[in-house]
């Protein structure tokens, strides 16, 4: 399509293409009330040269003066699945944006990493880990620890649900006990955990963000990976989401799920000793052409727990490389 301007006498060309830069340049803060609704609530930065020449290079991000949705200074939140894995690099994310974090997980002791994380937080970062173990399945313990954590803080802002458990079993093979226990950890388990911490966030009435991590096989049917339950699982916990999400609006409460795709973790690394096939196999079925590592999903929990994702809720974001999008 012809741009408008080609349409104009020359004379009256030159004069519009005169008047470009100028108006490119021209400051439209008289707009400024018109477009932050609560100012008070993000301050705006100062004036800064677009080089960087003037910017303040020890201002980090996610603070009152770069990205100030994305801080998570003084917010509490609680992220389950996170003695390892996905959970603890994405607890790690929500450290480095200022938050205090809660890790609960059954594990009886946390991975060896998670000790370099909790140091950091407190002598890099001004903040703290903190690890309690707890299976999600077991309710009146999970709620009375949700509710300690919060009488302590007066407050509870986010959660994260990440715990969950994987079986690869042929469909006419599954026993109904080790259905109920997928299903179990991965719907029930973050049921409890949503339900548990909404019920603070609601009893404090600051409202706050539940992020339940699903995954890109409650979308399809993983190729070649057979595991009919913890699919079902994962398209539960979408569904669960949307739910929780409608029901709990009225609170000030937002709940999004993320859904990932395949990620080299330790266990997988493992899977591939036994399918190695898989290891080449599976990078063909998304549109990137490889797999993701834990450290992808990391701005996606400081995103969704933030006021950067203020108006989003209901939602699911897949993040899976374009695997559900061929």
């Amino acid at each position: 399509m012809a741009s408008p301007l080609r349409c104009l006498p020359r004379p009256a060309l030159r004069a519009a293409r005169s008047c470009r830069a100028p108006l490119a340049a021209h400051s439209f803060s008289h707009l400024g009330p018109l477009l932050s609704s609560t100012p008070a609530a993000h301050p705006q930065p100062p004036s800064q040269d677009l080089k960087g020449g003037n910017r303040p290079a020890s201002v980090p991000l996610g603070t009152a003066k770069r990205l100030p949705e994305f801080n998570l200074e003084g917010k509490v939140v609680l992220v389950s699945g996170a003695a390892r894995g996905l959970g603890l690099v994405q607890a790690e994310a929500l450290l480095e944006a200022g938050a205090t974090v809660y890790a609960l997980d059954r594990l009886e002791k946390p991975s060896p990493d998670f000790e370099r994380v909790r140091t950091r937080a407190a002598s890099e970062l001004g903040t703290s880990l903190t690890y309690s173990r707890i299976d999600v399945r077991e309710v009146e313990a999970l709620n009375a620890i949700v509710q300690e954590i919060a009488d302590k803080h007066q407050r509870l802002d986010g959660l994260v649900a990440a715990a969950g458990i994987q079986q690869e079993t042929p469909a006419l093979e599954y026993t109904a006990a080790d259905c109920d226990k997928i299903l179990g950890v991965n719907v029930t388990g973050v049921f409890m955990t949503a339900q548990a911490a909404a019920k603070q966030m609601i009893r404090f009435g600051n409202g706050g963000s539940i992020v339940l991590i699903a995954s890109m096989s409650g979308t399809i049917a993983n190729r070649g990976l057979i595991c009919p339950a913890y699919n079902a699982s994962k398209g539960a916990v979408l569904q669960l989401g949307r739910n929780l999400a409608s029901e709990w609006g009225q609170y000030g409460i937002r709940v999004n799920t993320i859904s990932p795709g395949y990620i080299v973790t330790a266990m997988v690394e493992d899977l591939f000793v036994t399918y190695p096939e898989r290891k080449t196999e599976w990078p063909k079925q998304n549109m990137l052409g490889r797999l993701s590592q834990p450290q992808e999903y990391r701005g996606a929990a400081a995103f969704l727990i933030s006021d950067a994702s203020s108006f989003m809720t209901g939602s699911d974001l897949r993040m899976d490389g374009g695997h559900a999008a061929w």
